[in-house]
C-alpha cells in the first residue's frame, strides 16, 4: 500500500491559514495598522479603494525595517514581538503570531516600501500570492508603506463571498475605530476612493471619542475611574438619557486590544437595571490595564476573545464603578430658576406672628336638598331605556357564545360575530365579547402592526406625500452611521422625507412624512438610520421594512390612551384587515382570547 499523507506547500498553507486571519478587507487594514502601532508611528494614513477589493494603502512613520527583515516579514510565524512561549503571557504589543503579512500576502499582491531612520535608502518588496517577486533599493520616506492589490484575486470562492462595498466599508470604519479610541495621541486619517472619511489629531481621550462619534456625545458621557490591585479601570459610561435600543457605542479595550465580553457588558448595565426601559442601552468607552500574566489573548486568530483569570472579581469592580459613576451623576441637585406664574410661598419665620388660615362655609347648605329629585323626575317612564328587556339580553348572549363545539378559527369567530360594544381596560387593553369567548387586544401593538402594514405599502407602491419644515434639522453621524444614511436615502424619500447630505457626516431634514403628527423627526430619523444599520447590503425589502417598523413605533397609540368605543371599534376593524392579526412585525403578540369554557371553569 503507497503511501497517502503528504506535506502541503506553503502557499496552500498560507491560504488555509489566511482564512482564519484574512476575513475581509477590514482584517487586513487592522492588521497593517496595528504592526505601524508597534512600530511607534505617530501619524497613520490609510487610503482603500472600492472598500478594500481594488487596493488598500497603509502609510506610517514607524521605525520601518532593514531589506533584510522586510523579506522575511512575509514569512508565516516571523516575528519581532516574542522569542519564547513565556512571552505569550507578558505581552505589550498588538501582533505576536506572525501570521498576518503571510496570509495578506498569500491571498492578494502586496508591495512593501519601507526605510529605517538610519538609513540613507530604503527597499521595495514585492510579492504576489506567497510568491516572491522582486526586491530592489528605493529612495523613500522612514517608515512603511504597504499595498495590497486585488484582495483575494487568486482564491475566487472567498473574494464571490464579500459583501456590497458599502457594507465592506462600513466593516472598516468599525475596525478603525476600535483601534483609534485606543491611540488618542496618534493622528489617524482614513480616505476612501479619494474622499475623507476620518481625520483625526492628536488629543485627548475624551477628545478622541467626540471626534470620531460626534459632539452630540459629549454631554452624555460620565467619567469611570477605579484602581484597584487587580486592575485599573477607566474610561467613560452613557448616562440614561442617552440609552437607544440599537445602534448604543459600546467598548471593551484591555492593554490596549478591543475585545467583546457580554459578561462585563451586564456588569456597565446592572446599575442601569431600574432607570432604563428594558431592551434599551447606553454607550460605553471601558478601558482595563492589567498584569499581562493574569489574561490570555492567544484564543483565537482575531485576538477579540480575552481569558481573565479573576473574572468574577473584575466583574465586580466594574460594576461598583459604574454604579458609583451614575450615582455622582444622580446626586447633582436640579435648579430651577423658572419661577413666572407659579404661587409665592412665603417663607417661614422664626417667632413671628402667623395667622390661621380661613376657611369658607355655607351655613345654607344641606346635603338632603339636591337636584336627586329633579334627575329622578327626567327619568320617569323611561326605565325601559336604561334597562333593556331580559329576553334580549340572554338572546344577545346565545348568539356570542352558541355552538361552542363548531370548528371554526379565532379569526372567523372575531370577524363574524365580534361585539360593537368594547371596553378599554387600563388604558392598554381594548376587550370585546366573540362567540367563542373574551378577547383581549393589546391597543399599542394593534396599532403597530395597522400601521406598519399602511406605511410599507406606501413605500412599495410610492404613495407618500412630504410636508416641507419651516425650520430644517440638521443631524451630525461619525463616518460608518454617516454611509448608511447615504444608503437609504432614496428609501427616506420614498416614505416623505426630504434629505439633504450637507457633507462632512452632516445631513438636513427639509421636509418630513405628511402622515406623522406629533414625532420628532429628528428623534425618528436617528431610529431609522441605527434600524437600518443592521440591514446594511441586505435586499431593499428588508430596509423598507426596518424604515416602515421604526415610523409605525413613533406614531403607534401609547400605552395610556384613553379611546372611546367608536376608536376602539375602528382599531379592531383595522387590525382585522391586516395581514397578519396575531403578531407584530418584530414578532409580539396582539391579542389573546379566554375561552368561555375556560371562564366556565373558574367560576364553577
Amino acid at each position: 500500500m503507497s503511501d497517502i499523507i503528504q506535506l502541503l506547500p506553503d502557499s496552500v498553507a498560507n491560504q488555509i491559514a489566511a482564512g482564519e486571519v484574512i476575513q475581509r478587507p477590514a482584517s487586513v487594514v487592522k492588521e497593517l495598522v496595528e504592526n505601524a502601532l508597534d512600530a511607534g508611528a505617530h501619524e497613520v494614513h490609510v487610503m482603500v479603494t472600492d472598500a478594500g477589493r481594488t487596493s488598500i494603502l497603509v502609510i506610517d512613520d514607524g521605525c520601518g525595517m532593514s531589506a533584510t527583515d522586510a523579506r522575511l516579514s512575509f514569512e508565516r510565524h516571523a516575528t519581532s514581538k516574542i522569542r519564547k512561549a513565556d512571552d505569550l503571557f507578558d505581552l505589550h504589543t498588538m501582533g505576536f503570531r506572525g501570521e498576518a503579512l503571510a496570509s495578506i500576502a498569500a491571498v492578494a499582491q502586496v508591495e512593501l516600501t519601507t526605510r529605517m531612520a538610519a538609513d540613507e535608502v530604503g527597499t521595495v518588496t514585492t510579492i504576489h500570492a506567497s510568491r516572491f517577486i522582486s526586491q530592489e533599493p528605493v529612495q523613500c520616506a522612514a517608515g512603511s508603506q504597504f499595498k495590497v492589490d486585488n484582495l483575494f484575486y487568486n482564491v475566487p470562492a472567498r473574494r464571490k463571498f464579500l459583501k456590497s462595498n458599502a457594507t465592506e466599508l462600513n466593516n472598516i470604519l468599525a475596525a478603525y475605530e476600535r483601534i483609534v479610541l485606543v491611540y488618542p495621541d496618534v493622528a489617524f486619517s482614513l480616505h476612501s476612493n479619494g474622499a475623507e472619511l476620518l481625520a483625526l489629531r492628536p488629543c485627548g481621550l475624551r477628545q478622541r471619542i467626540i471626534d470620531v462619534f460626534g459632539k452630540r456625545l459629549n454631554q452624555e458621557l460620565l467619567p469611570v475611574a477605579v484602581d484597584t490591585t487587580l486592575c485599573r479601570i477607566s474610561g467613560f459610561v452613557g448616562k440614561p438619557e442617552a440609552a437607544k435600543k440599537k445602534g448604543a457605542h459600546q467598548f471593551f479595550f484591555v492593554n490596549g486590544r478591543y475585545m467583546r465580553h457580554p459578561y462585563f457588558a451586564k456588569a456597565v448595565m446592572a446599575p442601569f437595571e431600574r432607570l432604563l426601559p428594558q431592551g434599551e442601552q447606553v454607550p460605553f468607552f471601558i478601558y482595563f490595564d492589567i498584569d499581562p500574566a493574569d489574561i490570555d489573548v492567544n484564543i483565537h486568530p482575531t485576538k477579540t476573545e480575552i481569558k481573565f483569570n479573576n473574572e468574577q472579581a473584575i466583574w465586580q469592580i466594574l460594576a461598583a464603578a459604574v454604579k458609583e459613576a451614575v450615582g455622582k451623576f444622580n446626586d447633582v441637585p436640579s435648579i430651577d430658576f423658572d419661577t413666572e406664574g407659579k404661587p409665592d410661598i412665603p417663607l417661614f419665620v422664626q417667632g413671628g406672628a402667623t395667622s390661621t388660615p380661613s376657611q369658607g362655609v355655607n351655613p345654607r347648605y344641606n346635603p338632603f336638598k339636591d337636584n336627586r329629585g329633579s334627575r329622578e323626575a327626567s327619568n320617569a317612564g323611561k326605565w325601559e331605556e336604561l334597562f333593556p328587556p331580559v329576553g334580549d339580553a340572554e338572546t344577545q348572549e346565545r348568539s356570542l357564545f352558541d355552538d361552542p363545539g363548531e370548528e371554526r378559527t379565532a379569526t372567523e369567530d372575531i370577524i363574524e360575530e365580534k361585539s360593537p360594544a368594547h371596553y378599554q381596560y387600563k388604558g392598554r387593553w381594548v376587550m370585546t365579547a366573540v362567540k367563542s369567548g373574551l378577547m383581549v387586544i393589546d391597543q399599542h401593538r394593534a396599532h403597530l402592526r395597522v400601521l406598519y402594514e399602511e406605511y410599507f405599502d406606501k413605500m412599495v407602491h410610492h404613495r407618500w406625500a412630504s410636508q416641507s419644515m419651516l425650520f430644517p434639522d440638521i443631524v451630525a453621524y461619525p463616518p460608518a452611521e454617516a454611509e448608511v444614511v447615504r444608503q437609504i436615502i432614496p428609501e427616506l424619500r420614498e416614505v416623505g422625507f426630504s434629505i439633504s447630505d450637507l457633507g462632512g457626516g452632516s445631513f438636513s431634514i427639509d421636509g418630513v412624512p405628511a402622515d406623522i403628527e406629533g414625532v420628532d423627526p429628528t428623534t425618528m430619523f436617528r431610529e431609522i438610520v441605527a434600524a437600518a444599520k443592521d440591514k446594511t447590503g441586505r435586499p431593499k425589502e428588508e430596509v423598507d421594512a426596518a424604515v416602515a417598523l421604526t415610523l409605525a413605533r413613533g406614531a403607534a397609540i401609547p400605552q395610556g390612551q384613553v379611546l372611546s368605543n367608536e376608536e376602539m371599534e375602528s382599531l379592531v376593524n383595522r387590525l382585522f384587515s391586516c395581514s397578519n392579526v396575531n403578531m407584530t412585525p418584530d414578532g409580539k403578540t396582539i391579542l389573546a382570547i379566554l375561552r368561555q369554557e375556560e371562564m366556565e371553569r373558574l367560576l364553577a
